[in-house]
C-alpha cells in the first residue's frame, strides 16, 4: 500500500517538468556608466571597500552615534515591522511551495447506527456499522505546465523583495538616527553660542547704559543695544525649543528613551565620519537594497506570466487512497479487508469570456510596470549619489570659506570694540560687528551640519550601513 502511494508521488513529481515562465533578462541600466564630472564633483574612483561593505561602526567615529544606532536597531518599531513582514512572506512562500508535492494523509473513520424494527425489512431492530482506515493523496495537481511552480517562484521572489525592503528600512534607520543626532548636536551648539552671545550683548547693554547716564552714549545707542539683547533672547528661546524637539525626534527613532550612559558628544568640527568611496554606477545594482527589491518584484511579476500562461492548458488532479474497510471494528485489519480508490480528474478550459487572456494581459502589464519601477529606482539612486558627490566637494570649499569669514568677523569685532571703547567709532559700528560675528558663527555651525548630513546621505545612497 505505501509503496504504491510512494510510486505515485514520484511519478507525479517527474511529470511536473514543463514551465511556461518567460526567461528573465535584467533590463539595461538607464543611466550613464560614470557619475557626473566637473569642478562641483569630487572624484569617484573604484573603492577598496564599498560603502555597502563598510560596517556602520566604521563609518561613524562618534561613540555616542554608535550607541544610539545600536539602540535603534534593537528597539525601532518600523524595523521590527519590516523584519516581521519578512517572516510572513517566508511563511507564504513555504505554503505555496508545499503545493508542489502531494499531500499524503491518514484517516480513520467509523459509524454505528441502530435502525428501529418498523423501519427494518426483518421487522426487528438492527444495529449496523462500518469502519475504515486509509492513507491517501488528496487533490494533487500534476504541474505539467508549470503553473504551481510559477506561483511558487513568484512567492519566493516576493519573499526576497521583502528581505530587501527590511534592509532598506535598516539603512534608512541608521542614517536617520545619525542625522537626527547631528541635528540635535548642532542645535545644542547653536544654543550654547546664543547663550554666550546673549551674555556679551547684556554686558554691552550695561556699559552703554552707564555711558548714557553720564551723557557719553546717546539714546539711539542705548536703543540699539537693547534691540541686540532682545533679538538674542528670541534666538535663545527658538534654539531651546529646537533642542527639545530634536531630542523627541531622536527618541522616536530609537524606540526607547535616550541611554543613561550616552558618551559625551564630540563637536561637529571633529572628524566624526569616515570618508566613503563612491565606486561606479553599476555597483549600485548589487548594493542598493531598494534596487534589489525592485528587481525581485520584477522577477515575481515575470513568474506570474508563467502562471497566467499555464491557465490556458488542461489541469490534471489526482485523488487516491488505499487502506482497509469492514463492517466490524474487530475485522478492520484482517486479511481480505483491503480497499483502494483512484480518482483522476482533468479540467480543460473552453470558454471563460476572455478572463484567461485578460489575466495574461494583466500579468504582462504588471511586468512592464515593474520594469519601469526598477529603472526609476536606478535613476533615483544615480541622482542621489551624484548629489552626494557634489555636496561633498562644494561643502568642503564652503566650510573653508565660512571658517575664514568667521575668523575675519572675530578680528573685525575685536577691532570695533576697541575703537568704540576709546571713542574713535560709534556704537553702531560696534553693534554691527557683534551681529555680523554672531550671524557668521551660526552659519558655520549650520554649514557643518549640512556637510555631515550630506555625507550620511551619500553613505545611505551608496547602500551602506545595513550590515549587522
Amino acid at each position: 500500500m505505501s509503496k504504491s502511494l510512494m510510486a505515485l508521488a514520484v511519478a507525479a513529481t517527474v511529470l511536473s517538468g514543463c514551465s511556461l515562465m518567460p526567461e528573465y533578462l535584467r533590463p539595461a541600466a538607464p543611466v550613464a556608466t560614470q557619475y557626473p564630472q566637473g569642478p562641483a564633483y569630487s572624484a569617484a574612483q573604484a573603492p577598496e571597500q564599498a560603502g555597502a561593505e563598510q560596517h556602520w561602526r566604521g563609518f561613524f567615529h562618534d561613540p555616542a552615534v554608535q550607541q544610539l544606532v545600536q539602540t535603534a536597531l534593537s528597539n525601532n518599531r518600523d524595523l521590527r515591522v519590516a523584519a516581521l513582514n519578512v517572516e510572513a512572506y517566508q511563511a507564504q512562500y513555504r505554503i505555496q511551495r508545499a503545493n508542489l508535492f502531494p499531500a499524503i494523509g491518514a484517516q480513520v473513520t467509523g459509524t454505528r447506527q441502530r435502525t428501529p424494527g418498523d423501519l427494518s425489512t426483518s421487522g426487528r431492530a438492527t444495529v449496523s456499522g462500518d469502519y475504515s482506515a486509509q492513507v491517501g493523496i488528496s487533490s494533487y495537481e500534476l504541474d505539467l505546465f508549470g503553473r504551481v511552480r510559477s506561483l511558487s517562484e513568484q512567492a519566493l521572489q516576493s519573499y526576497f523583495a521583502t528581505e530587501q525592503a527590511r534592509r532598506s528600512t535598516q539603512i534608512s534607520l541608521v542614517a536617520s538616527v545619525a542625522n537626527a543626532y547631528l541635528t540635535w548636536q548642532a542645535d545644542r551648539e547653536l544654543l550654547k553660542l546664543t547663550q554666550d552671545t546673549l551674555g556679551a550683548y547684556e554686558q554691552s547693554l550695561r556699559l552703554t547704559s552707564r555711558s548714557s547716564e553720564v551723557g557719553v552714549a546717546s539714546a539711539l545707542d542705548l536703543a540699539q543695544a537693547r534691540t541686540s539683547v532682545q533679538s538674542a533672547r528670541a534666538s535663545l528661546a527658538r534654539y531651546q525649543r529646537q533642542v527639545a524637539q530634536d531630542e523627541n525626534a531622536l527618541v522616536l527613532l530609537l524606540g526607547t528613551g535616550l541611554p543613561a550612559n550616552l558618551p559625551a558628544p564630540q563637536p561637529l568640527s571633529a572628524k566624526v565620519l569616515a570618508a566613503v568611496p563612491a565606486g561606479l554606477p553599476s555597483d549600485l545594482l548589487s548594493r542598493r537594497p531598494d534596487i534589489l527589491q525592485a528587481e525581485y518584484n520584477l522577477k515575481a511579476a515575470n513568474a506570474n506570466i508563467g502562471a497566467a500562461r499555464a491557465a490556458f492548458f488542461p489541469s490534471i488532479s489526482l485523488t487516491a487512497g488505499a487502506g482497509s474497510a469492514s463492517a466490524e471494528l474487530g475485522n478492520l485489519f484482517k486479511g481480505g479487508q483491503g480497499s483502494w480508490s483512484f480518482m483522476p480528474s482533468i479540467t480543460l478550459p473552453i470558454f471563460y469570456a476572455g478572463q484567461l487572456q485578460a489575466n495574461l494581459d494583466y500579468a504582462r502589464l504588471q511586468k512592464d510596470i515593474n520594469v519601469a519601477t526598477y529603472e526609476k529606482a536606478i535613476q533615483t539612486a544615480f541622482q542621489e549619489v551624484a548629489d552626494g558627490l557634489t555636496a561633498r566637494q562644494t561643502y568642503t570649499e564652503q566650510l573653508q570659506a565660512q571658517s575664514d569669514l568667521v575668523q575675519a568677523s572675530q578680528d573685525y569685532y575685536r577691532l570695533a570694540e576697541r575703537r568704540y571703547r576709546i571713542g574713535v567709532d560709534s556704537n553702531l559700528t560696534f553693534l554691527d560687528a557683534q551681529r555680523s560675528l554672531f550671524s557668521n558663527q551660526q552659519a558655520l555651525i549650520t554649514d557643518r551640519l549640512a556637510q555631515l548630513t550630506a555625507e550620511v546621505n551619500l553613505y545611505r545612497a551608496l547602500g551602506g550601513g545595513w550590515a549587522q
